[in-house]
């Protein structure tokens, strides 16, 4: 087979990149680089409030986590599995990016805990959080209501000491969301 002409047949015949300026004249050096654009949300701040989420690293990875954990989940009869699913996903995603990386398994666990889908959920949270997670798949006013419902420090806790604490976690989230919130 015949070898590309462009192709430089060993390293020593590789091209180089010179600058082409007279002699005596050097590249100065480079500026930093300052966001200071319109769009650059840096510059300005992270905007904070309802219905603005929380941005993280590749917090999309949560809804492909989600499916792992899905046959872990325990429904109240009225709820659907999307609805949970995308629930739990949403506050993985606000526990991951209070961390600033991307969620773990241990965020969706988290999550899961908090609003009671991994069992020991009182019949009467079930009642609430089946009637909160109503089409939450389909209505994102809904999934943002629940997540800011959920205090940061409580979501930030770890496994061992949010599973003391979840009947606790779950009176303040129910105070906190109201229906005309969504």
């Amino acid at each position: 087979m015949a070898a590309d002409p462009f192709v430089a047949p060993t390293l020593d015949d590789v091209p180089r990149q010179e600058p082409n300026l007279a002699p005596g004249v050097h590249m100065p050096a480079a500026r930093p680089w300052l966001p200071d654009r319109p769009g650059d949300v840096v510059a300005y701040g992270q905007p904070h409030g309802p219905l603005l989420g929380d941005p993280g690293p590749n917090i999309g990875y949560a809804l492909t986590l989600a499916e792992r954990l899905h046959d872990r989940l325990q429904l109240a009869p009225t709820e659907h599995l999307e609805d949970a699913v995308t629930v739990v996903s949403e506050l993985a995603m606000k526990r991951a990016s209070s961390y600033g990386r991307a969620p773990v398994m241990v965020d969706l666990e988290c999550a899961a805990l908090i609003l009671g889908y991994l069992g020991g959920c009182d019949p009467e949270d079930a009642v609430w959080r089946a009637g909160a997670v109503t089409e939450a798949s389909h209505d994102y006013p809904t999934r943002r209501a629940i997540c800011d419902a959920v205090d940061l420090d409580a979501v930030r806790l770890a496994p061992q000491a949010l599973s003391s604490r979840t009947r606790e976690l779950r009176a303040q989230v129910r105070a906190a969301w109201r229906p005309g919130d969504a």
